[in-house]
């Protein structure tokens, strides 16, 4: 096997790829348990060898499966604790659950059915969701320590697509207004102050798909409807130039929490925008999904699907490791820092022993 840093693992052959360089509150009673000891892969076409593995972290509070799809992973930036959303059997409409490694806890903090994947802070003490109330799209903001959700104020007819600060006070949203609409908005919410500051507004329709910093102080977002992607700077109250250059139509997927990095994509290849120095590093021919919070590692996709589906690159190293043989997906804030832990959801049913329930699984790959 070629060009893969070991990061401290002596035997990682069986399942490592190495690559050449870069190229108004709503309280929710929350559901508690302790889980008992939860799967980890064994030896097989998943498994990692030398002390690294995968679970699955999307079980009930009782540790056992859900009869319905788990979507949405995200990871705490210590990687201690998640969030992800499921089909609760006795509704039949997916919750929001988090819960924590250590003490193996899993809380429904939502009985709101989310429209999108929550977003998780770098704290892993917040997770903010949109939900469908009557006519309106809202914003909730569930809690661990609560086990709890609360509406977070955001005067709009949908208020949709959350990103959360490391310590959960400052939410970039995407709100709109009008029946139907004739606005859209970028918004970042200060729930604790009661506040909010308005960045940009777009036409409607426009993907915008912000991504907030995790201080707060930068929001990644791009304009769809012209294909360019900017950084808003709070410190200066200024938003910059299209960071990819006019020559080029891209899509921001995700700014790293220290905030000195932006993954955006072009075409078929992604881009790594350094915001110190205003260069890009190019990863050629993938689909970039998410970046650690110190900016160093790339979980992709490989365009080519022959091989693995989802891969952790280090950015630094120019080497790869491979995350998911079997099918797979992954959203932002997937990646806990220095690469450490990787969320990502599969229907596989041979990724960790005894799932059985033929649905969706959200599940966590480490690598010690």
């Amino acid at each position: 096997m070629t060009g893969g840093s070991m990061r401290g693992n002596t035997n990682r052959s069986t399942t490592r790829r190495g690559r050449a360089g870069l190229g108004a509150a709503v309280v929710v009673c929350a559901v508690v348990a302790v889980l008992p000891g939860a799967a980890s892969a064994e030896p097989g076409s998943d498994a990692l060898a030398g002390g690294a593995g995968v679970e699955r972290i999307s079980v009930r509070p009782d540790g056992t499966q859900f009869d319905g799809d788990s979507t949405g992973g995200a990871i705490s930036t210590d990687g201690s604790r998640f969030v992800f959303a499921a089909s609760a059997t006795t509704t039949g409409y997916p919750s929001v659950f988090m819960r924590e490694q250590r003490s193996g806890q899993v809380k429904s903090v939502s009985s709101w059915s989310p429209l999108h994947a929550p977003a998780l802070s770098g704290d892993g003490e917040y997770a903010a969701y949109s939900v469908q109330i009557q006519n309106n799209t809202n914003m909730q903001l569930a809690q661990w320590t609560a086990g709890s959700s609360i509406g977070i104020s955001c005067i709009a007819i949908t208020c949709t697509q959350p990103s959360v600060s490391r310590d959960g006070q400052y939410v970039a949203v995407v709100a709109t207004s009008g029946r139907p609409e004739n606005e859209r908005r970028l918004e970042v919410l200060d729930w604790r102050a009661g506040t909010k500051q308005q960045l940009a507004w777009f036409k409607p329709g426009t993907a915008v798909w912000p991504s907030i910093s995790g201080d707060g102080r930068f929001v990644a977002y791009q304009d769809g409807a012209a294909g360019d992607v900017f950084l808003w700077d709070r410190d200066y109250g200024s938003t910059s130039d299209p960071i990819e250059g006019p020559d080029k139509v891209a899509s921001v997927v995700q700014i790293s929490e220290d905030g000195s990095k932006i993954v955006y994509r072009s075409g078929s290849d992604t881009y790594v925008h350094d915001v110190s120095a205003g260069t890009a590093q190019l990863v050629a021919n993938v689909k970039g999904l998410a970046i650690d919070p110190s900016g160093q590692y790339l979980l992709y996709a490989p365009q080519d699907t022959t091989g693995p589906s989802l891969v952790l690159r280090d950015l630094k190293a120019g080497t790869d490791e491979v995350v998911s043989v079997q099918p797979a997906t992954a959203g932002v804030d997937a990646v806990s820092d220095g690469g450490r832990d990787v969320v990502f959801q599969s229907a596989a049913d041979d990724i960790v022993p005894g799932d059985t329930n033929g649905k969706s699984d959200v599940f966590v790959r480490r690598f010690f």
